[in-house]
């Protein structure tokens, strides 16, 4: 190896190593995801070459469709510091509702040496004029222009990507979201326990940041939260290879060879971890806007919209509990013997197959646990210690939405954790959390084994000592719920640049109601 090669992985290697300690040291990031996008029906896109980022240092020639010109708005209207450039990778996320009529016009700012470009939308007739024929659908030549139109005719979660020369162009970053509202809302969806849920986040400060209160027109496609996940990776050789090609002074003279494929970027929403934690809209990252943090309430049922945009199936797993799906590609998936309930499975890992979108609800409410993760302390003088939990039929505690511990499962109400707040199985209660300075098992567990901001103090009393896999992370007066690591099963997925940690991975904080989830940027 050159000197110069092994001081640059040195360097790389000590940049992640910083950024490491300060994950561990700031595992509850101040940004949170929603599912942000642009609203229609009409959409002006360019595709254009940019650079986007990657946590390891580098700069990486791609391509991307973006904003050609100011869009209709932006979807939620709430989120701060909104923006779309001429070039987004992933593009930018297209929100309509069923029945519009779609008109999306495409002018292509790529390279001439790259040729013509296109875009298809799977699952919708689409209809075109101007540009060219090309092997699957109408393209656009260089500097030139076509118009596709479709009606978004069933609700849900989809991809649009490039139709033109695929293996390169899908790769180089051509391609995103769609997300097709329902014309109408069930009342199962806007009553009962989600209407709770909502007086519950009013309660505490919270706006709603939903795009809609159900995914489908199916009152079993309710939800209280979502999130948009788009899965891909890289091979930065290629992209090496089309920005050294894109200088041709010639049109369609692009040869790239897109065969041995060796990425070594794996992507979540355009960016690798820890980049993905930052906001949403982050100017540091003017081509790859859409972040990837969940956070969620105990109990709320979070609709998780996730495509698979590479050439690779990515095994997604989500720590907590797993995915009931409820849709692939916009088409719910329904009993054989009862039309009128869903049959989508339980998934353990959300394998993304290239092209596939999935629609599942994922939520997490402490029960199994055999503990109390609020900590609850009868002979403590803090009135948050001593919390009544009232069971519903269901046996959780819902009666009062404005409770910090709403949603408790209450048949492990005022269970210890550990007698002791800090030891071993010695301590005398059912569990033993991990030790929290051990990076892989203590801080990436989670920042406290207690829900809520002042949780720490609460599990026993306000003159006791930290409660295990506390203080290293959180504060008392800050964040201190539950870290759930989502990452790919495959482990060189989780990598930057074959260096750990990267790639797809992210965290999902389960807070309770006092700490508000701002989404607002």
């Amino acid at each position: 190896m050159r000197r110069t090669n092994m001081m640059d992985t040195i360097s790389r290697r000590q940049r992640l190593a910083v950024r490491v300690v300060l994950l561990a040291l700031l595992i509850t990031p101040v940004a949170y995801a929603a599912s942000p996008g642009i609203t229609g029906p009409t959409f002006n896109l360019v595709a254009s070459p940019a650079y986007i980022s990657q946590p390891d240092g580098s700069s990486v020639y791609s391509w991307g469709y973006g904003c050609d010109g100011s869009p209709t708005g932006y979807a939620p209207p709430a989120i701060a510091g909104t923006f779309c450039n001429s070039m987004q990778v992933p593009a930018p996320t297209l929100i309509v509702t069923q029945g519009d009529t779609v008109t999306v016009h495409l002018r292509n700012n790529l390279p001439n040496a790259a040729g013509n470009t296109s875009i298809l939308f799977p699952g919708f007739n689409t209809t075109t004029s101007g540009g060219v024929a090309g092997l699957l659908t109408q393209e656009a030549v260089p500097g030139g222009n076509v118009t596709y139109t479709f009606t978004a005719t069933t609700p849900g979660t989809r991809s649009y990507y490039s139709g033109t020369q695929g293996d390169l162009q899908v790769e180089m970053g051509l391609y995103g979201a769609i997300i097709v509202l329902p014309s109408s809302i069930p009342t199962q969806c806007t009553t009962g326990i989600h209407a709770s849920n909502v007086s519950a986040q009013k309660n505490w400060g919270e706006a709603d940041f939903r795009l809609a209160p159900a995914a489908y027109n199916h009152p079993e496609a309710c939800y209280d939260r979502e999130y948009l996940f788009q899965f891909s990776e890289m091979d930065p050789r290629i992209h090496r290879e089309a920005e050294e090609q894109s200088m041709r002074n010639c049109t369609s003279c692009m040869n790239v060879a897109t065969e041995p494929y060796v990425p070594a970027y794996y992507m979540i929403n355009g960016r690798s971890m820890p980049d993905l934690m930052d906001g949403n809209y982050d100017l540091q990252y003017p081509h790859q806007p859409y972040n990837g943090d969940p956070h969620m309430h105990p109990g709320e049922l979070t609709l998780l919209r996730i495509i698979g945009q590479g050439r690779w199936q990515h095994p997604f797993h989500e720590h907590g509990n797993h995915v009931r799906v409820l849709a692939r590609d916009g088409n719910l998936i329904l009993s054989a013997t009862d039309p009128n309930s869903l049959a989508g499975p339980l998934l353990f890992t959300t394998t993304t197959t290239p092209g596939q979108a999935i629609d599942g609800i994922y939520y997490w409410t402490g029960k199994g646990l055999n503990w109390d993760p609020y900590g609850h302390n009868p002979a403590s003088s803090d009135p948050n210690a001593t919390l009544p939990c009232t069971p519903d039929a269901n046996g959780y505690n819902t009666g009062a939405p404005t409770a910090i511990n709403y949603f408790e499962w209450c048949q492990d109400h005022n269970k210890p954790l550990e007698v002791a707040p800090f030891g071993d199985v010695a301590g005398g209660g059912p569990a033993t959390l991990p030790d929290p300075n051990i990076l892989a098992n203590g801080a990436w567990y989670g920042g406290s084994p207690y829900l809520g901001r002042d949780a720490t103090v609460r599990a026993v009393g306000v003159t006791g000592t930290t409660p295990p896999s506390g203080t290293i992370a959180n504060s008392p007066s800050g964040e201190a719920g539950f870290a759930f690591m989502w990452h790919s099963h495959n482990e060189r997925e989780i990598t930057t640049n074959n260096i750990f940690p990267g790639g797809m991975m992210m965290m999902m904080l389960v807070d309770s109601r006092e700490f508000v989830i701002d989404e607002t940027r």
